[in-house]
């Protein structure tokens, strides 16, 4: 079930592959991403996935996640003594 404007609780992006069809990849399970000149990702398993987006993009995409998934420090008054 779809809800709208929840947060996804699983660590993934949405990647394009080569041929178009689109793929959730759990960020937590890629070991390292290279652009050679295809972007490739290699997962934990060792399996490797091409896809389309540059390096650049998947690195922002994996900031953006980790950003809106960590809940915001709650302000604390400074204490007076």
């Amino acid at each position: 079930m779809n809800v709208p404007n929840q947060k996804c609780e699983v660590p993934v992006i949405i990647l394009t592959r080569l041929d178009g069809q689109s793929v959730a990849v759990n960020e937590d399970l890629m070991v390292f991403a290279e652009q050679t000149p295809d972007t490739v990702l290699t997962m934990t398993s060792g399996q490797r996935l091409m896809v389309k987006e540059r390096l650049n993009d998947i690195v922002e995409r994996i900031a953006a996640f980790r950003r809106q998934s960590v809940p915001m420090p709650l302000m604390q008054e400074p204490s007076h003594g």
